[in-house]
């Protein structure tokens, strides 16, 4: 099963300014980042830069237009997350568990479950297949044995 695993500020902080970097803080991110790639459940781990230009996309009358944000508030920002292959949800709550803290933008970690082809009605994965042959033909390989 595929997790992922955001990190975003608690709502009494707020996230970390670029002055704040602690060199050992983000080495213990990189050695968690390591231990989770030495034990193969790591698919991806990214941060996001806060500084760097974004968009919000809104929908109204089945059409999509750009709005303000990305984030009314730096505590609504997602600061980073983690993509993880794991057997189970305990076992990514026990990842979870383990993350460094102190940046200040991964005060509250939240474990959400991916969408997995065996969570998916044979009616919605017929649909899939017939609109998007091959990316339904390599969406669901490329997610490993261990996906739902």
């Amino acid at each position: 099963m595929r997790f992922i695993i955001t990190a975003q500020a608690s709502a009494e902080k707020k996230a970390a300014e670029p002055s704040d970097f602690d060199a050992e803080l983000f080495k213990a991110y990189m050695r968690f980042n390591e231990e989770m790639h030495q034990a193969g459940v790591l698919v991806a781990s990214e941060g996001l830069n806060p500084a760097a230009p974004g968009a919000r996309i809104a929908v109204a009358n089945g059409r999509r237009y750009v709005v303000d944000g990305p984030f009314a508030e730096s505590k609504e920002l997602v600061g980073g997350f983690y993509l993880i292959d794991v057997d189970s949800l305990d076992e990514a709550i026990a990842w979870a568990l383990r993350a460094p803290c102190g940046h200040h933008a991964d005060d509250i970690l939240e474990v959400r479950q991916l969408t997995g082809a065996g969570d998916l009605p044979p009616e919605i994965l017929q649909l899939m297949n017939e609109a998007a042959p091959t990316w339904s033909a390599s969406a669901w390989q490329s997610r490993g044995a261990k996906s739902s």
